[in-house]
């Protein structure tokens, strides 16, 4: 029984028709029992008004454009918990479950409301009944009660989600939506939270959202693939990485798991996508190589942490500033010669507290939630 499972899926609509996808990456789809992607928007009619308060880019793709790929590579299921199926709002995502059942695609990590969306997918094979659990950290996305949107990562829910699969299922497969983009490490507490999972039952656990390429280690018995990529994702960015991700084999043979990671390249100037061989592919392999020897060493993976903080520590500060909120230039620029660009510690004290203790994250979540709402 093989399982092919995939990274990001987006794709626009000037790729409608065209062949993008080379017969290498075709060839091992086709060799597969059952294929996953994960679905990175909704499939959706690009109405501003449909669009929720956010953070960064809204992304959406036309039904004829995601179907297009879905049926290329005969894709079976998608994930759908990740931080952007939300971006259209409950229509854009209800329009995307509706495509999904209409095409006959299965589906999980998303839905009407958190009972649905945290429903685990269960796939009767040869090789026995395979649970896939899939949750995304919270970013724009997650459901609640009465809300559609993403499972969210929250590790109490996510344990209970997997220790039922476990029951359930003969093996546990648990995808997660969550990193530091263009980071190719996790923090370290990334890496305690997915041992925990693995500690809980899951048989493998794989990750994306960080738009690179990560390591991999094996956690008592377990599997776990930090990051597997972008798979096909036709914006143009000038990340390196952007453009390598992996193909994740999974084989189910006499009851045990066996990995194989495939890389893949899409190229910049018109993003088609192919499997790498030869010496590209060594050289991804070896760069896997080397991530994995920081994983499983402690201090260096602290030390890499603590580099990445420092690099993305002047971003972060200015998030904080009263200047983030200020667009005229002018004002700006005037404040700025008066000092008061930089946060002062106390203010930020009162930041780090916030955010840090429970009891006052989790009333700020609800009153800026509130706000925003209104």
């Amino acid at each position: 029984m093989k399982i092919i499972i995939t990274g990001d899926l987006y794709i626009t609509d000037q790729f409608i028709n065209k062949q993008i996808i080379d017969k290498s990456v075709k060839e091992l789809f086709s060799q597969a029992d059952y294929r996953i992607v994960n679905l990175e928007a909704p499939l959706t009619q690009d109405d501003a008004g449909d669009k929720i308060i956010k953070t960064g880019p809204h992304l959406r793709m036309s039904e004829e454009a995601a179907l297009g790929v879905l049926k290329e590579l005969n894709v079976d299921g998608v994930t759908m918990a990740n931080n952007h199926i939300l971006d259209y709002g409950s229509k854009g995502l209800l329009d995307t479950l509706d495509v999904l059942k209409r095409n006959n695609f299965a589906y999980v990590g998303a839905g009407r409301n958190l009972a649905e969306a945290s429903q685990t997918l269960y796939l009767d094979t040869p090789a026995g009944k395979i649970a896939i659990v899939n949750f995304a950290e919270n970013e724009w996305a997650s459901a609640t009660d009465d809300k559609a949107g993403a499972n969210p990562m929250d590790i109490v829910d996510n344990a209970r989600q997997i220790k039922v699969a476990r029951q359930m299922a003969d093996y546990v497969f648990v995808i997660v939506h969550g990193g530091h983009e263009y980071y190719n490490l996790p923090s370290l507490r990334m890496q305690k939270q997915y041992r925990f999972y693995a500690e809980q039952g899951a048989d493998i656990i794989i990750g994306h959202h960080t738009h690179c390429i990560g390591g991999n280690e094996v956690h008592e018995g377990v599997p776990i693939y930090y990051s597997l990529g972008n798979f096909l994702f036709t914006l143009n960015s000038l990340q390196e990485d952007w453009y390598t991700g992996l193909i994740l084999e999974v084989e189910i043979t006499n009851e045990s798991i066996e990995c194989h990671v495939h890389p893949v390249r899409q190229q910049k100037e018109n993003f088609h996508l192919t499997l790498l061989k030869n010496y590209e592919k060594d050289a991804v392999l070896n760069r896997i190589a080397d991530f994995c020897r920081v994983i499983e060493n402690k201090d260096r993976l602290q030390s890499n942490w603590e580099k990445y903080v420092e690099r993305q520590s002047k971003l972060y500060l200015s998030f904080w500033s009263p200047l983030a909120h200020i667009k005229n230039r002018y004002i700006k620029a005037a404040l700025s010669r008066l000092n008061i660009n930089a946060t002062n510690n106390k203010t930020l004290a009162l930041f780090l507290n916030l955010m840090r203790c429970e009891a006052h994250s989790d009333m700020s979540r609800e009153v800026i939630k509130k706000k925003i709402n209104r």
